[in-house]
Order: C-alpha cells, then sequence, then structure tokens
C-alpha cells in the first residue's frame, strides 16, 4: 500500500491507496474528495480499497466491492473465476445462485471516533460495513425479516455470494480473509457505525455468541486496540456478524 502525503501549510492530506482485483487485476488512482485530514492507522489494514480519506470526523473508503480471492461466481473469462461443488458453509451442499460478480463503486462514509447510541438503530437490508478487501458485510437476512437459512447453500467456495444487482457480500466469516490473508481472531473490518469486525476468535478460543451482547459484540483489549474498544465478532451461528442493531451511530454507504 502506498502513502501520499501533501504538506499545505498546516494541513496534511494523507490518501491510502490499495487494489482492488477486477478483471484487469489493477489499482484505482485516488483522489481526496475534498477531504484534508490525517487519516487514521488502523484503516490502512483495509487493503481492498482505491482511496481513504478523511474530514477529521469521518472516513471516506471507496472500494469496488469485488473479491480478490476466486469465485465461481466471476464470469469464466475473469482470471479470477473458479468452478466450485461440494460443501460450503454450515457443511451445505454448494448450489449456484444465477448472479453474477460486478464492479461497485461504493463509498462507505465511517465515523472516526464511534461512540454508543443508545437508539441502536437497525440495520438494512445491503451493506452494514466494508470488509479488509473491500467486500461488502451484510446482516442476517435474506430478505425483510427472512431468514439466512434458505441462501447459505449458495455461498461460493470462500462463503460470500452475490446479490441480483451483481453485489457480492459477505453474511458469515469471510473465509479468505481468517484463513489466508488475516487469521480466525484479526481485525477483519469496520460496520457503518466505526466500530471493528473481529473474527470467531479471540485469545486462542473460539468465541460464543453466547458471551456477545445483543449486538453481537463486547468491550476488550485487542491487538490494535490497547487500551479496549467496544467490537463486534463474526461466529458461525445466527446472526453472524451483528445481531439487533447497529451499537453506534452508523454513517452511510453509496453505491
Amino acid at each position: 500500500m502506498k502513502i501520499c502525503r501533501i504538506f499545505l501549510g498546516l494541513i496534511t492530506v494523507a490518501v491510502f491507496v490499495g487494489c482492488s482485483n477486477s478483471d484487469d487485476s489493477t489499482s484505482q488512482e485516488s483522489t481526496d474528495n475534498g477531504n484534508n485530514s490525517e487519516v487514521p492507522a488502523i484503516y490502512k489494514k483495509i487493503y481492498g480499497a482505491s482511496s481513504i480519506t478523511s474530514d477529521g470526523t469521518y472516513v471516506y473508503i471507496k472500494t469496488n466491492g469485488t473479491p480478490d480471492h476466486k469465485s465461481v461466481y466471476y464470469a469464466t473469462s475473469n482470471s479470477l473465476y473458479e468452478n466450485f461443488s461440494g460443501t460450503t458453509f454450515g457443511g451445505y451442499v454448494f448450489s449456484k445462485n444465477p448472479n453474477s460478480i460486478s464492479t461497485k463503486n461504493y463509498t462507505f462514509k465511517i465515523p472516526i471516533n464511534p461512540a454508543l447510541n443508545s437508539a441502536h438503530s437497525a440495520t438494512p437490508l445491503g451493506p452494514i460495513g466494508v470488509s479488509l478487501n473491500g467486500v461488502p458485510f451484510f446482516n442476517q437476512y435474506a430478505g425483510p425479516n427472512q431468514p439466512l437459512s434458505g441462501e447459505i447453500v449458495s455461498f461460493d467456495q470462500w462463503w460470500g455470494h452475490p446479490a441480483p444487482g451483481g453485489d457480492y457480500h459477505y453474511h458469515v466469516e469471510p473465509k479468505y480473509l481468517t484463513t489466508v490473508k488475516a487469521s480466525k481472531s484479526a481485525l477483519l473490518g469496520f460496520l457503518l457505525d466505526g466500530f471493528p469486525v473481529y473474527g470467531p476468535e479471540e485469545n486462542g478460543s473460539a468465541v460464543a455468541s453466547a458471551s456477545l451482547d445483543a449486538y453481537h459484540g463486547h468491550t476488550s483489549v485487542t491487538a490494535d486496540y490497547p487500551s479496549g474498544i467496544y467490537h463486534y465478532h463474526i461466529t458461525s451461528t445466527d446472526p453472524y456478524i451483528n445481531g439487533n442493531g447497529f451499537y453506534g451511530t452508523p454513517g452511510t454507504v453509496s453505491n
């Protein structure tokens, strides 16, 4: 990841340029979108962003939403296409859905200093956060009040799949991140309220959903936050990533 700094008097512009894999596997040129504050170093871990900027209150993360791992949902002409059969998440026999991965233009606007919001607004259908490789996190529903159970069979070899509009996403553990790029105890991304998302293990042990609060998280020290922070954990059972709403006040996502 390249870091470019341009000093203009007392103002520092920091732009983190990452690389998302698409059909031509090239990185996108980033722009600062008029934002001119230092980007917190923790966001450098989002390697799938085309640009990351800040206005001091929010961080703006641009991604194209395409996974950097292989998938049966890529076009067969794409270098990242890989056929898949057998079992997927939960031991279910894989059954491909009719959708295909398409390139998007996401901008995630996430608060830099997340804080508890007692309103705990419900997560929407669609993106509720962003993973390290730039792929969105979705919540535990297949549709309004519809359980995810009917869709699990369509998760590919890395436990993601595309929606009808081509939006590739993870409802559950992003297996490529937990087994190839990072680990099961590592930071995996952020939800729109700014609180981090960690994997299904902590301190060498699996995290039980019963040990988490109603929003599927808890407060403790992490490797990235030695002073402690509220954070979500991905687990293998419903609600997988998030529970009864955002712990904090969510930012926005546009596409």
